[in-house]
């Protein structure tokens, strides 16, 4: 009875075992089988291969009424615990400071946020040249964005604040209203030095004083607006949740965007490194422009510029390249940028660069807080357009840094309050005189390696910014504005250094290196702005151009499996005989419906168009020489005539198809979705290789190409043809095809 009972369980294993493997379509499992037992059960893994059957879920659709007067309802419903919700969202501060761990957080948030702060003064005085505004609205812009964003923002980790590319675009709309103003006539006098104050030049001097005066209200104005304005668009862009727009912008893109951006910064700064008085050219081409300018004024340059530009770039970058080779060995990096500002404030005052050599200095910077006021909204309509590249660049970098600083410490950001965080960093700023900011990577950077925890390190940094705007502000008066030059430039090694990176993202992947390539060129040779625009259509062109001219691997199978693969990557493949296999790792659309139809053509062999209509032509041509026959023959008698129509009927069904192959199978696995278009290529396909005694088989549909596929009839009638034109696996088609060949020779035989 034992025995028995054993023998019952093993065979009942064993047919478990065979049924799992048989469904799957795996040839290994007839190892588990008898030998003597082989051929009866691949006979059974056929039949069972071909009876698999999945029936889909029937899924409830929902009323699109329905559903959106649901969402309204969720939207616009009031309660105490929703308004407390939506309060405690907008303001992140009130959910992490009550629960900030005081003696684990303080250390490392007070040095990053002092060592920051250090770094932040005299990069916002340099980065003021870029915006073309006096160096006083810089300092405004990096408190105002380090406040801001420590009560709104997600990430621990984020500096945000100043930022070389965001400073950029201000100054080209500045310098651009503010020629368009007419106060570029007075330019070059107003920014020289006067210093002879004779009763017959004090008029002179006082208009001039005037006018310089009018040109920086107003371009403080201009660059209010268009702060305002961006992060308008920004907060509108949280509101309707359109964050989805960051998705267009590729890294590869952003990488040249970047790119070319720093060689037009580097190009802007040059003429403060040698000292030459030039108008900031607008329009495109300026990168060339400049530097064909800088040529023609190359005898212009000062002296003193020159050497002091000279020995700080070599301490900039010396400093910097000692810092990167022994930062494992520093606990902190080296505040360099201030050393050199100091030393260089206090040798330019004491040797009077200003008067002896002529050097342009920063000029006098006041102290406290201007009074705030409303951003000129008549200015508004005419940089409405500009707004939207600082919108856009602007919250993409805020919110790239902080979900990459977010991954790697282990916590998460919401978008979408990035978003709403670095708006109103734009926004009430502008009230206070500030221009555009967004996150840095620089300094978020340094930001990390320093030990911060918290945004308790951008209120320090906040703090120091603040103490230099009260009180140590007028000590830079005069630093040397070629000093400021080097700053930036030497900051722009980050984005420079790209170049080198160019030959291994050309062998990893052409197409992002062509689209950096692309979008660098087009930001440094034709304008920032346009760079942008450029650089993503160039991306979204380059992913149609993929999908539009797709890989169709052509499968073989491997050896003593029963999965297939493509045979041009390959070696050892077995070639189906009297099956062509095909799948296309695309999707199926519009735009590539024609390729697609002209690579299965092409490779089968077969063109089932030509064929039919070679066939109909054999068949005009046999009915014309049939009637011709009839005639001559009209006296032959009927008996006869049937007889011989009934031979050449039975000859033309009986000449065997020579095309080769009986069966096409399309895996179907690699296919996210088909449209219309692509629908009606594949039934266009099944009916011209139908008529010409081709099957057409379908394997591996995902759930949404089904569906279409049903949608659109393809199955025929009430889905009659499903279970004979759709299967699970490119094996059970095989299967299939070859069941239905023998069984079709042996129902002729």
């Amino acid at each position: 009875m034992k025995n028995k009972m054993n023998a019952c369980v093993r065979h009942c294993m064993d047919l478990d075992y065979f049924c799992f493997y048989s469904i799957l379509g795996l040839q290994k499992s007839l190892q588990l089988l008898p030998q003597k037992e082989g051929n009866n059960r691949l006979q059974m893994e056929k039949n069972l291969s071909l009876q698999i059957h999945l029936e889909q879920k029937a899924h409830v659709k929902k009323d699109a009424k329905t559903v959106l007067k649901d969402k309204i309802k969720r939207r616009c419903s009031c309660s105490k615990g929703r308004l407390k919700k939506q309060f405690v969202d907008f303001l992140p501060v009130l959910q992490w400071l009550p629960k900030y761990r005081f003696k684990e957080y303080i250390w490392g948030d007070v040095m990053s946020g002092l060592i920051i702060g250090i770094i932040l003064v005299p990069q916002a005085i340099a980065y003021s040249l870029l915006a073309g505004l006096k160096p006083i609205y810089s300092l405004y812009t990096s408190f105002f964005a380090n406040i801001i964003y420590f009560f709104m923002g997600t990430s621990r980790h984020v500096s945000v604040g100043i930022f070389s590319l965001m400073s950029l675009l201000i100054g080209q709309v500045v310098d651009r209203e503010v020629q368009l103003a007419g106060f570029d006539q007075s330019e070059y006098f107003n920014k020289q030095n006067v210093t002879d104050i004779s009763p017959a030049n004090f008029n002179i001097t006082e208009h001039s004083m005037d006018q310089e005066y009018e040109k920086e209200h107003f371009a403080v104005g201009v660059a209010a607006a268009v702060t305002c304005l961006a992060g308008v668009y920004q907060v509108l862009m949280a509101v309707f949740h359109l964050g989805f727009v960051s998705v267009y912008l590729a890294e590869p893109m952003l990488d040249g965007f970047a790119t070319g951006a720093s060689l037009t910064i580097l190009t802007v700064q040059v003429k403060y490194l040698l000292g030459i008085k030039l108008p900031r050219s607008q329009g495109f081409g300026t990168l060339v422009i400049t530097w064909i300018n800088i040529f023609k004024n190359i005898h212009n340059a000062n002296v003193c510029d020159v050497i002091t530009s000279a020995i700080c770039i070599a301490v900039l970058v010396g400093a910097k390249e000692l810092g990167d080779r022994y930062k494992q060995k520093l606990k902190i990096p080296l505040p360099t940028e201030l050393v050199v500002v100091v030393v260089a404030t206090l040798v330019s005052h004491y040797a009077n660069f200003n008067e002896v050599y002529g050097s342009s200095v920063a000029g006098e910077i006041p102290t406290g807080f201007i009074p705030p006021k409303v951003p000129n909204f008549a200015m508004m309509y005419r940089v409405a357009l500009d707004a939207v590249p600082l919108a856009i660049i602007g919250f993409a970098f805020t919110v790239s840094l902080s979900e990459m600083f977010a991954k790697k410490h282990g916590y998460t950001v919401r978008a979408n309050q990035e978003m709403f965080a670095v708006g109103f960093c734009n926004i009430i700023p502008a009230f206070f005189h500030s221009f555009a900011t967004s996150a840095a990577l620089a300094k978020t950077l340094v930001k990390d390696s320093t030990g911060c925890q918290t945004q308790v390190s951008g209120v320090i940094s906040a703090v120091v910014v603040l103490l230099v705007l009260l009180f140590f502000a007028p000590l830079f008066y005069s630093l040397q504005k070629c000093i400021l030059a080097c700053i930036i430039i030497v900051s722009l090694r980050g984005a420079l250094r790209k170049f080198h990176e160019l030959p291994q993202r050309w062998y990893v992947n052409k197409t992002d290196a062509l689209i950096w390539i692309v979008t660098m060129l087009s930001s440094a040779l034709i304008s920032t702005e346009m760079g942008l625009l450029v650089g993503v259509v160039f991306s979204v062109i380059c992913v149609i151009g993929r999908t539009q001219h797709p890989h169709i691997a052509v499968l073989g199978q491997i050896p003593n499996h029963t999965f297939y693969e493509d045979v041009s990557e390959y070696e050892n493949l077995c070639l189906m005989q009297d099956i062509k296999i095909f799948r296309l790792q695309a999707p199926l659309y519009y735009a590539n419906k024609d390729f697609f139809q002209k690579f299965i053509y092409k490779m089968s062999g077969v063109n089932p168009i030509l064929e039919i209509t070679k066939k109909q032509k054999a068949e005009r041509e046999f009915k014309k020489q049939a009637k011709l026959e009839h005639r001559v023959k009209a006296v032959c008698n009927n008996a006869q005539t049937v007889c011989s129509n009934e031979r050449n009927e039975t000859v033309m069904h009986l000449v065997p198809n020579h095309w080769g192959f009986h069966t096409l199978i399309f895996d179907c696995s690699s296919i996210p979705f088909v449209d219309t278009a692509g629908i009606s290529v594949l039934k266009g396909i099944l009916r011209d290789y139908k008529e010409i005694g081709i099957s057409v088989l379908l394997a591996g549909c995902s759930p949404s190409v089904i569906d279409s596929l049903q949608r659109a009839g393809y199955f025929g009638k009430n889905d009659e043809n499903r279970n004979t034109s759709l299967f699970c696996t490119v094996h059970s088609a095989v299967l299939y095809a070859e069941d239905s060949q023998s069984r079709e020779a042996d129902s002729q035989v």
